[in-house]
């Protein structure tokens, strides 16, 4: 059955566009260049504003998830890597849930399930589109017209069609790492930049103030005759990045950098090559960026489910059981009861302390959810110790005075270890991070140091390879 049902996407390959894979190997030098070009490409997108919106200064329903998803509403890249991401995530449960058997060493069965990831991919981009569109995102659809219409789903098709040919490119080779890990970054630490240093002006009940942080700290300073009154006010302003903040996204990274230096370092030698050593790293984070990203994805979809029916049909039992909302002090519009409301972090530390069993609930759920998926995405991502046991093998290497019918089960003594603590500790942060006002969400400060670090190995890793030392980076 499962043969059969992957094996439906055959005829349509041909149809499917894609990215030929490279015929020589890409150097180093070309992929950073061509690592750069998507980056570039990706951040003209984000600043193009969609041609023929009304209005786009509602009530974001997709606040929470605009930077994972590393999307920029009302603009070209409104949709961002959102497809992406959702047909990677159903490719993975139909595998897990083993409705597809893909056979990994088969090099058909693996171009069959990179093809139906692709077509769910487009799928998922026209449907989006559409329902962005004619749900009012933009603009009531009778307002827009027919012709505005259809150009808004066409626009959004076609950057969406850019940024998983994007994904594809960098994944084939001709970049670094990924499409949905370059873009999330990228937009994150550009959203931490302009809100620390945007010059932009708005005019408050306190006077002119200035968006960024930074900026408005020596505005302050300058032009209020009490210091004291001005640095309170920059520490702590409302409605405006403020230097807490800042200070707190600059603490997080910290520790977060410092977590993805934990390691435990193995040594290995060659299985045919005396003499010739080398070192495999096993990180604290095993697991990295993505059980994190699937989490407060699914999370951040089922709360923007609950409030689109919360608006249309709050009279309904259903509804208010998955979410009743309000608008918040900070003009967000937030769960206050129902299940969304206990998976949803508290706006501060002192909202948590006010409503300590949202503050329980969601701690519980946030630790649960996270070491279960950190232990379930070693299967899913072929990094278990039986799998990464043949890696070595196939890289004729082996752990140092471990025979290697045994390699399995010494690294079983660390990875699953690894994993579930991964998991605690990254969840851990992101909590930390969302109850102390950080700039963009604890979980977008985790991903972009952690898809930092990530480039920044494959550097060292690129002049270890020159240097000719041999050590393998997960």
């Amino acid at each position: 059955m499962s043969y059969n049902l992957l094996h439906v996407v055959k005829p349509l390959m041909p149809y499917i566009p894609d990215v030929l894979s490279p015929a020589r190997t890409i150097t180093f030098h070309e992929r950073f260049i061509w690592t750069t070009l998507a980056v570039l490409i990706y951040l003209v997108c984000s600043q193009v504003p969609l041609f023929g919106i009304i209005s786009s200064d509602t009530a974001d329903p997709l606040q929470w998830m605009r930077a994972m998803m590393a999307s920029n509403r009302g603009t070209l890249m409104d949709l961002g890597t959102s497809p992406v991401i959702t047909s990677s995530l159903i490719m993975q449960f139909l595998t897990m849930s083993e409705i597809l058997k893909v056979d990994w060493s088969i090099k058909e069965d693996k171009n069959l399930h990179n093809a139906t990831q692709r077509l769910i991919a487009f799928i998922m981009t026209i449907g989006q589109a559409f329902v962005q569109v004619y749900t009012g995102f933009y603009g009531s659809p009778q307002s827009l017209g027919t012709t505005y219409c259809l150009l808004l789903v066409v626009q959004l098709i076609f950057s969406g069609i850019i940024i998983i040919l994007l994904d594809e490119l960098l994944q084939k080779g001709y970049g670094l790492g990924n499409g949905v890990n370059l873009f999330i970054a990228t937009n994150v630490c550009e959203n931490i930049v302009w809100k620390a240093f945007s010059p932009k002006v708005f005019f408050t009940g306190r006077g002119m103030e200035f968006e960024g942080s930074v900026i408005s700290f020596f505005y302050l300073l300058v032009v209020r005759r009490n210091k004291f009154a001005a640095l309170y006010e920059a520490m702590f302003r409302q409605n405006l990045p403020n230097l807490f903040s800042l200070i707190s996204t600059i603490i997080m990274f910290m520790t977060v950098i410092y977590l993805q230096s934990v390691r435990v370092e193995l040594p290995t030698e060659s299985s045919q090559v005396r003499g010739r050593i080398g070192k495999f790293p096993i990180k604290l984070l095993y697991t990295s960026t993505m059980p994190i990203i699937s989490q407060n994805y699914i999370v951040g979809h089922f709360s923007s489910i609950s409030s689109f029916l919360y608006k249309r049909w709050p009279q309904y039992l259903f509804v208010r059981l998955l979410g009743t909302w309000k608008s918040s002090k900070s003009g967000r519009f937030v769960p206050v009861s129902g299940i969304s409301y206990y998976l949803t972090s508290p706006e501060s530390i002192m909202e948590g302390l006010k409503h300590p069993l949202q503050l329980v609930i969601y701690l519980f759920i946030m630790f649960t959810t996270s070491a279960i998926l950190s232990v379930s995405w070693l299967e899913l991502n072929e990094s278990s110790p039986e799998k990464t046991a043949q890696k070595l093998k196939e890289s004729k290497m082996k752990l140092k005075g471990v025979r290697e019918g045994n390699t399995a089960s010494v690294l079983s003594k660390y990875i699953p270890t690894a994993a579930l603590l991964g998991g605690i500790l990254t969840s851990m942060v992101v909590i930390m991070s969302n109850l102390f006002d950080t700039i963009g969400s604890g979980t977008n400060i985790f991903l972009a140091i952690s898809i930092v670090s990530q480039y920044l190995e494959m550097f060292a890793k690129e002049s270890m390879q020159k240097n000719g030392e041999i050590r393998f980076v997960e």
